[in-house]
């Protein structure tokens, strides 16, 4: 979707209509995001595997509450069950957390968010977790409010970013008191003490994205403008040996926004990912400008209808807040949706209080149209933070929200008739086992879908797992992986309507 053109449209067969998204409710422990000043942001979900069943598990941020851990009991195919249970993630001050393999031993670890010290909690299979004590990561008492993760070129471990909000400890704040954010570089097996990415302005989302398939993963963040009040922007870190902001000379175009979370995805076919941006008032959806050299970013037209700006129900005519995002096929026709949670910050008396949460659906000519109230997502809760996935392996994606001050929710995807699907899961063996930073690419019926493997994004959450794909009508589709170091493998054809295991050897 070019920002320079006031429509994309892909010229392929018409296909026959999918049936409209449709949610059911399902029962979940109660759980809530609670606190003071410090979590009126975060409240993250993470979605990953940690029994090695192929079925996602659910942590969710609590705040001053213990943080939640929710195994997944349900039936493959059958409806959503969840139990809550101890652990050793039934931590307090948790803001969010992001799953990823670590020390690349094929266990999923977790990267928790927290208002005081970080941690790295070691998965030890069958949903065990203890920190890790072995890889000389130095965290510090901030605020943090993002994260993202890549594997740099010929690491063992992975590169952190930790986004960190308002320094509390400055006697002038908070307006104007923004933290810096901290990078975490391996040095062989372990971690040295963080540089500082400076200046800070506030970030709650991160993500380290190839945005122009260039070989290198440079980190996006979005900051939040009411409290670094003037001379701040969206940021974009040039990861070179000593990283640098990208600026104008580069082509990076200076956006301010409340920035909440981060989406991303290639919506057109093109093989570049659009990026998603939620904020306090309208939500941003951006492109690479046609030709540009760097990462020179548009918003797209406001008759793309991904402004969402307005709630769409409950009555209350004020500016929306959106918390994080994420983009998935929810019926899938091979058109990625868009899931927003939404929600006042707190008492905030220029938003909206009653917001109900968007589902935004894609559509073959480049528009969104809203579906969250009659697809049965359209919670008035204060949401904050989310997670998409499939929890049943039935190939419809599911939906889990976090909302403060009131219970959480879980939904389960019961559309009729929906499009084929593929579940893709992408492994290498030696370090980055789970392949972050490689691009899947998928071709049928004269289409391309393309998706890139990250670990960051949204708001204060992520899902870790096989790649969601929508296919539509197509049943034979073609697929391969371009690998983080650039190798390509072979074309595969396979059935739509299943799981598949891309593994490279060596």
């Amino acid at each position: 979707m070019r920002p320079d053109l006031c429509l994309t449209v892909l010229l392929i067969a018409a296909t026959p209509a999918i049936a409209d998204p449709l949610f059911e409710p399902r029962s979940i422990a109660p759980h809530s995001y609670e606190g003071g000043w410090e979590h009126f942001v975060g409240g993250g979900v993470a979605a990953f595997d940690c029994n090695g069943d192929d079925l996602p598990e659910l942590y969710a941020a609590g705040g001053e509450n213990p943080a939640q851990l929710f195994l997944n009991r349900s039936a493959p195919d059958g409806d959503l069950v969840f139990d809550a249970v101890d652990s050793a993630l039934s931590l307090t001050a948790v803001i969010g957390a992001y799953p990823l393999d670590i020390d690349s031993d094929g266990v999923l670890d977790l990267a928790v968010l927290r208002v005081g010290d970080n941690m790295l909690m070691r998965g030890l299979g069958d949903c065990r977790f203890a920190e890790f004590d072995e890889i000389g990561f130095q965290t510090e008492a901030r605020w943090t409010t993002a994260f993202s993760a890549t594997w740099e070129a010929d690491q063992t471990l992975p590169t952190l970013a930790f986004g960190n909000y308002v320094d509390r400890t400055d006697p002038e704040g908070p307006f104007e008191a923004c933290d810096i954010n901290q990078l975490y570089r391996p040095e062989g097996d372990s971690y040295a003490p963080p540089l500082p990415l400076a200046p800070g302005y506030c970030a709650l989302s991160m993500l380290f994205t190839d945005w122009g398939r260039l070989g290198r993963a440079d980190l996006r963040v979005s900051n939040d403008r009411h409290y670094y009040v003037r001379g701040g922007e969206e940021q974009m870190w040039a990861m070179e040996p000593e990283p640098r902001l990208y600026g104008p000379e580069d082509g990076w175009n200076s956006h301010q926004l409340w920035g909440m979370g981060i989406a991303s995805r290639d919506l057109d076919g093109d093989g570049l990912s659009e990026v998603y941006l939620t904020s306090m008032g309208d939500q941003r959806l951006q492109a690479l400008s046609h030709g540009a050299a760097g990462p020179s970013y548009l918003d797209a037209p406001y008759e793309s209808g991904a402004t969402a700006h307005r709630p769409y129900t409950g009555g209350d005519g004020r500016p929306s807040t959106g918390w994080h995002a994420v983009f998935g096929d929810v019926d899938n026709d091979g058109w990625d949706d868009l899931f927003v949670a939404k929600g006042n910050v707190e008492q905030m008396p220029g938003s909206a209080m009653e917001d109900p949460n968007n589902l935004l659906m894609g559509s073959p000519d480049g528009r969104f149209a809203e579906a969250g109230l009659e697809a049965g997502v359209a919670s008035l809760h204060r949401s904050r933070g989310a997670a998409l996935a499939d929890l049943n392996g039935d190939g419809l994606l599911d939906l889990a929200v976090l909302n403060r001050h009131a219970p959480m929710e879980l939904y389960q995807n019961v559309t009729e008739e929906a499009g084929g699907w593929l579940l893709v899961h992408v492994t290498q063996s030696g370090s980055n086992r789970d392949a972050v930073g490689a691009f899947v690419e998928l071709r049928a019926e004269g289409r391309l879908w393309t998706q890139e493997i990250t670990v960051g994004g949204g708001h204060a959450g992520g899902v870790a797992g096989p790649l969601h794909v929508g296919l539509g009508t197509a049943q034979t589709i073609e697929l391969r992986v371009v690998w983080p170091d650039g190798d390509i493998s072979d074309w595969r054809s396979v059935s739509a309507n299943q799981r598949v295991t891309l593994t490279r050897q060596g």
